[in-house]
C-alpha cells in the first residue's frame, strides 16, 4: 500500500514539473493553497492576472507585464461543502495541447496536503471566483453548497459575464448583483426547496 502510495505522489509530481508548472506563467487565473495564520487550513485564494498596462488599470494592455490580483478566499466548512463542486470544475481544466490537467488530484477529500500555486483557465477561474465571492456573508452552508453546483453547471460565457457582472461596474453596483445571485443560486434562507434542489445536483 505505501509503496502504491509512493508512486502516485511520484507521478503527481512528474505531471507537475512537466505539464502543470509551465503553464503558471501565462495561465489567466491561478488558485492559491496556503495556509493564514487566523484561518484553518488550508486557505484557498483564487487570483486574476492583470495586466498592468490594461485599460481598466491606466493604459493599453501590455504584453508581458502583468500581476496576480487577488479575488476572494475559500477556507473551513464553506470549502468543505463546496470540495465536490470544486473539484468537477478543476477536472475540466486542460493545458495549451487540451490535455487535462487533472487538477482535482491536488484535491483529496480526506485532507488537502498541497500547498503552492494552480493554473487555471478563463472558465475555471471566474467560476471559482464567483463561488468564493458569492459564499461571503451566507451563514447557511446549504446555500452555499448550492451556489457552488450551481455555478459549476454554468458555460464559460456564464462564467465570465456574471464574474463581470459582480466586480466592474462600481462598488455599490457589484453589492448588488452579488445579493441578487445569492438569492437567484441559493434561493431564500429556510427555503425547503433547497434541500430538494441539492439532491438533484450532487447525482
Amino acid at each position: 500500500m505505501v509503496n502504491q502510495i509512493t508512486a502516485q505522489d511520484w507521478e503527481l509530481e512528474r505531471d507537475f514539473q512537466h505539464r502543470i508548472l509551465p503553464e503558471l506563467d501565462h495561465a489567466p487565473w491561478v488558485l492559491r493553497l496556503t495556509e493564514y495564520k487566523d484561518k484553518p487550513a488550508p486557505v484557498l485564494v483564487i487570483k486574476k492576472r492583470i495586466y498592468t498596462g490594461d485599460s481598466l488599470y491606466g493604459g493599453e494592455q501590455a504584453e508581458g507585464k502583468s500581476m496576480l490580483k487577488d479575488q476572494g478566499l475559500l477556507y473551513g466548512q464553506p470549502l468543505r461543502r463546496c470540495l465536490p463542486a470544486l473539484r468537477k470544475i478543476l477536472s475540466r481544466v486542460n493545458d495549451v495541447a487540451g490535455i487535462p490537467l487533472e487538477l482535482q488530484r491536488f484535491f483529496n477529500k480526506d485532507r488537502i496536503q498541497y500547498r503552492g500555486n494552480l493554473p487555471l483557465d478563463e472558465e475555471s477561474g471566474a467560476k471559482l471566483a464567483l463561488i468564493f465571492k458569492l459564499q461571503e456573508r451566507v451563514a447557511d452552508l446549504d446555500r452555499v453548497e448550492l451556489i457552488a453546483w450551481r455555478v459549476e453547471r454554468f458555460s464559460r460565457e456564464e462564467a465570465v459575464y456574471w464574474f463581470t457582472r459582480a466586480t466592474q461596474y462600481g462598488e455599490a453596483a457589484s453589492r448588488w448583483a452579488l445579493a441578487g445571485m445569492r438569492i437567484m443560486l441559493g434561493g431564500q434562507p429556510g427555503d425547503e426547496e433547497i434541500q430538494h434542489m441539492l439532491q438533484k445536483l450532487r447525482k
